[in-house]
């Protein structure tokens, strides 16, 4: 139990933190006078994977996210029944962050507002949105897949690694979908701030899912055995 409660606890870290900071920035915009914006919230997901990454990464693994859990469980390095309980418990605690996110915008006072939920941004199609959630998981799966591996991973860089490969992936992707690569970060967020986010939503569990599952299939390709 104690390795589903911290992922539980590492994913809602990671949601109200990095969409915690993509609403205080108001990384909302497609104006690129506003590219500090894209920046400074692509480092929030990706510091708040490396804290959670040493913090949690020795009792679950710190995957905080279904894609992640996905590649694992078709690359053989973990269980059906704790990749289940881990998507369930990943999901719960991006709930949590975004009830929490929800609850501090809506009773601050401020114009800050909303919870950092995914949709295609202006002049992105659905089809052209689901591609990139697609490809942009698909690397940084594998970058995890490798970074993790017993006999030639990263060690104890591995954190470092895949926090900073999350934050490439938002600089590339956070203007087409406001980047997910996570159906947990979608799915907490989606159901606070309703309407095209949850109407949405779907792009953000399908996407991953099948970049997960690509990824799994690469490593497959290059894995030393």
């Amino acid at each position: 139990m104690k390795k589903y409660l911290a992922e539980m606890l590492g994913t809602m870290v990671l949601v109200l933190m990095g969409c915690g900071a993509a609403v205080s920035l108001g990384c909302t915009s497609n104006d690129p006078a506003l590219a500090s914006t894209v920046v400074g919230t692509a480092l929030a997901f990706g510091l708040a994977v490396v804290a959670m990454a040493y913090t949690i990464g020795g009792t679950s693994g710190c995957h905080i996210n279904p894609a992640i859990t996905l590649g694992c469980l078709l690359s053989g390095r973990i269980g059906g029944k704790d990749a289940v309980m881990y998507m369930v418990f990943q999901v719960i605690g991006a709930i949590i962050g975004s009830a929490i996110l929800y609850l501090v915008t809506t009773t601050s006072g401020t114009a800050v507002s909303g919870t950092g939920a995914n949709a295609c941004q202006d002049g992105v199609s659905q089809l052209g949105g689901l591609v990139a959630e697609i490809v942009f998981t698909a690397i940084f799966v594998f970058v995890v897949l490798g970074t993790t591996d017993t006999k030639k991973g990263a060690g104890n860089y591995a954190g470092l690694a895949i926090g900073l490969s999350l934050v490439l992936v938002h600089l590339v992707c956070i203007r087409y979908t406001g980047t997910s690569v996570n159906p947990a970060r979608s799915i907490g967020p989606a159901l606070f701030q309703g309407g095209e986010a949850l109407s949405q939503l779907w792009i953000f569990i399908v996407g991953p899912f099948i970049g997960g599952a690509i990824a799994a299939g690469m490593w497959k390709l290059v894995e030393e055995k």
